[in-house]
């Protein structure tokens, strides 16, 4: 196998012989390309009259021959090619690697503006669609006509209770811990170390811990539930279970609705009590709080009050949670890419509305005196 070029004038004239089956001379391509950069040249003929066998290597060079003598404005000519190699360049310069990103129509501000507000508009009334088709299964089930089969709300209830036990201690027991750590900070310095194991008490048990479970579970339960019933649609079995007259609330959302509402609150039971345990290691093995004291102030901060305000808390995020992760999964797109991006969705709204909703029930706690 032979490759030779040599410039005359303002022209480069390329010969092939022989059999070419794997062209690796990479000194060859070095010369060849540095011709091109430091000669002002008008044309490149290739001649490949003595070609003999040929591969992909080769196509792959003349390509990145002709793209730069193309970038250049040098005219390239062929001679004696073989129609097959000739007609595999052509084909590699038909396809457009780098497709040019289409030009939005810039549109006046108060159509922007309006725009906007039709599509927040039909997102409102899309989301209250789906939450008053979800309240109306609840309804159907407590009037024992749901199709909801007892197998699913299993299967919901052992991904979401059981299966989650670890992880919510693990983290409950930091997060208390990490309360003991900054309220001690403050109350060293009035000599009150030992109120940690109210503070850590009240926190944990009337917010922290259904905050905690909240967080988790939305990452944890409603991600998948996006990612279970999102892949459903992109596979056609939610138009499946449509075609045979199946109501979609009762057969998927309702099982996940009714095992997370069910679950939380035993999660977050289970939240402020490592709370409690994270926040009394800290205070008695850390700040020397003797443990009968810390047992004994502990006790006297718990409060049945707190305890169920958490527990409402939980029950309000276990909702908002399965709501969540339901709808993004039923409204998810025909790909995969759909998926990722209603699993995203639906922990990033769930965490959200979580917050909102904490919030609401402060101010009417704060208002009601609880």
């Amino acid at each position: 196998m032979t490759i030779e070029f040599t410039k005359q004038q303002q022209q480069l004239s390329l010969t092939i012989r022989g059999s070419i089956e794997s062209f690796d001379d990479e000194s060859l391509k070095l010369r060849l390309f540095e011709t091109l950069q430091k000669h002002k040249l008008q044309t490149v003929n290739i001649n490949a009259e003595g070609l003999e066998k040929w591969d992909s290597t080769l196509v792959v060079v003349l390509y990145e021959l002709e793209k730069e003598c193309r970038r250049k404005k040098i005219s390239v000519t062929y001679q004696n090619i073989p129609t097959n190699l000739s007609r595999l360049i052509e084909l590699a310069f038909m396809v457009d690697r780098k497709p040019s990103k289409s030009q939005g129509e810039s549109l006046p501000f108060l159509e922007t503006v309006g725009n906007f507000g039709i599509s927040l508009w039909r997102s409102i009334n899309k989301g209250l669609d789906f939450i008053s088709d979800s309240l109306s299964s609840i309804g159907r089930w407590f009037a024992a006509k749901a199709i909801m089969r007892k197998v699913d709300f299993l299967f919901a209830l052992q991904d979401c209770s059981y299966k989650a036990v670890g992880i919510v201690s693990l983290v409950s027991f930091m997060v208390g811990l990490i309360l003991a750590f900054v309220g001690a900070v403050q109350l060293k310095t009035f000599g009150a170390q030992v109120y940690v194991a109210s503070l850590v008490a009240i926190g944990m048990t009337r917010i922290m811990g259904a905050i905690m479970v909240g967080i988790i579970m939305a990452g944890r339960t409603g991600a998948s539930y996006a990612a279970t019933i999102g892949t459903m649609q992109v596979n056609e079995e939610v138009d499946a279970l449509k075609t045979m007259g199946i109501p979609v609330t009762d057969f998927l959302v309702l099982p996940r609705i009714m095992a997370l509402t069910l679950a939380i609150p035993f999660l977050v039971i289970l939240a402020d009590f490592m709370g409690i345990l994270g926040g009394g290691f800290v205070g008695v093995l850390m700040l020397d709080i003797p443990y009968q004291e810390y047992y004994r102030y502990t006790k006297e901060a718990l409060d049945m009050t707190n305890f169920l305000v958490g527990l409402f808390h939980g029950l309000v995020f276990g909702v908002v949670i399965s709501l969540c992760g339901c709808y993004f999964g039923v409204n998810c797109g025909r790909n995969a890419d759909s998926v990722g991006k209603a699993t995203t969705q639906a922990v990033v709204t769930a965490i959200v509305w979580m917050i909102v909703m904490t919030g609401i029930i402060t101010l009417i706690f704060e208002v009601l005196g609880i």
